[in-house]
Formats: C-alpha cells, sequence, structure tokens
C-alpha cells in the first residue's frame, strides 16, 4: 500500500493529460437495414489517445457496420466516467430508442477501488435503463482489458489492477449471462505497448480499430433478424 497508493495519484495525473477526440458525436452513415446505435462510456469511447473520432472507438465501430446496416449514431462519453456517473449521465441523453448500445467502462471502477458488489449492482442498474428507458435490443457490453499490458503502470500497481480487472471481468461475464439483451465483447487478448497512445494508458489508433471491429462483428452475429420478426408476426 505506500507504494501503491502514490503510484495510483501518478498514474491519474499521467492518465490525464491527453484530450477526448475531436469530431462529431452523432451522424448517419452506410447503407441496408435500419440501425439506431448508441454509443457510451468513458476515456476509451471519447476517443482518447487518438486525433479525431474518426479514428476513435466509435468511429471505426460504425464504419466497420455502415457496408450492411444504414446507421444513426450517438456518442455520450467522458474522461473518468464510471458505471455510477454513466448511470447519471443517461439522463442527458435525448429520449429515443435506439437498437444497439455498445458500453466501455469499468477501468475506473477498477482503478478507483469501488466495490465488485457495488460495480455489479451499478452495471445491472446500468443495462437495465437500456432496455427499459432507451429500448435497446442489443447490449455490447466490453471486458476489461489486459491492464497488465498498459506502459505506464508500474509494479506493483500494475499486479493489483491487473488482479482486480480479471476478478471484475469475470463477474461481469456471469452478469452478462443473465441478462437476456446483454453479449460479452471481448477485446484485444494483447496490446502491443507500440500500438498504445502516447501516455501509455489509453490505446492507439490500432486498438481502436481492432476493437470496433470485433463489436462490429458481434452486433452481425447477434442483431435480430426484423424481416423474419415481421413474418412471425404477421402468421
Amino acid at each position: 500500500m505506500p507504494l501503491i497508493v502514490p503510484q495510483g495519484l501518478w498514474v491519474k495525473f499521467r492518465a490525464a493529460q491527453l484530450q477526448e477526440a475531436a469530431g462529431p458525436r452523432v451522424g448517419q452513415a452506410g447503407q441496408g437495414e435500419a440501425l439506431r446505435v448508441l454509443i457510451i462510456g468513458d476515456s476509451s469511447a471519447a476517443g482518447v489517445g487518438v486525433a479525431t473520432q474518426t479514428q476513435a472507438l466509435a468511429g471505426q465501430f460504425v464504419a466497420s457496420l455502415s457496408p450492411q446496416f444504414s446507421i444513426n449514431w450517438r456518442l455520450h462519453a467522458k474522461c473518468g466516467a464510471t458505471t455510477a456517473s454513466m448511470i447519471r449521465m443517461l439522463s442527458d441523453i435525448p429520449p429515443r430508442r435506439y437498437d444497439v448500445a455498445l458500453v466501455a467502462l469499468g477501468v475506473n471502477d477498477v482503478k478507483n477501488g469501488v466495490s465488485l458488489s457495488r460495480y455489479l449492482r451499478r452495471t445491472a442498474l446500468l443495462y437495465e435503463r437500456l432496455v427499459n428507458d432507451f429500448g435497446v435490443r442489443l447490449i455490447c457490453a466490453s471486458g476489461m482489458p489486459p491492464v497488465q499490458d498498459f506502459p505506464l503502470l508500474p509494479d506493483p500497481l500494475r499486479w493489483a489492477l491487473q488482479s482486480r480487472a480479471r476478478l471484475f471481468d469475470a463477474a461481469h461475464r456471469e452478469l452478462i449471462a443473465t441478462r437476456p439483451a446483454c453479449r460479452y465483447l471481448k477485446g484485444p487478448l494483447r496490446l502491443d505497448p507500440a500500438d498504445m497512445a502516447s501516455d501509455g494508458f489509453h490505446p492507439g489508433p490500432a486498438i481502436y480499430a481492432e476493437w470496433g471491429q470485433l463489436a462490429a462483428d458481434l452486433v452481425r452475429r447477434h442483431w435480430p433478424d426484423r424481416r423474419a420478426e415481421m413474418q412471425v408476426a404477421s402468421q
């Protein structure tokens, strides 16, 4: 603890040096079946580590889906966001229905010392809000990143955060399994330090591109076929 506490404060200071990616946070793209997409999360969802939203998670996710879907999308993300703060921030999103939500949260809960039980309760509430208040039918819930690969983290803080992240991720997967609308989004298993942002804590362009592609693949595997649903309803 005498080492971890000052290391944590130093990491928090260093990780806050980069700005959120510039560019629109709402838009339309693609062709095909209409799909309303909401992306929410922390600094990783906000695109910290790259210059523009086109390079960030939202831009890469939308670009990967656009050959098959006509996408109306909105990004709602903020540096330092936790699961609790995102629940409060949902009130700032204009009321409307969305088909798919991409969620990138949890690292700040791990880093800030939130208890596992509280994290799970808040995460369950967040998913309930997305389904009940926004009509989301498919939630792509990002798993924890491989924290041990973050170049910024010194030991023993690296070991402590890695252990907590793995514990939280396993419990999160169990929670997701009980939620019919949720699917676990496994991100990159290893991170090349050369692909990280200059702060050694946030993703760089290559990681965002892979993450966005994996999320789009998850949507393509699990998004309901509306035409089939309409045919069943008409019978």
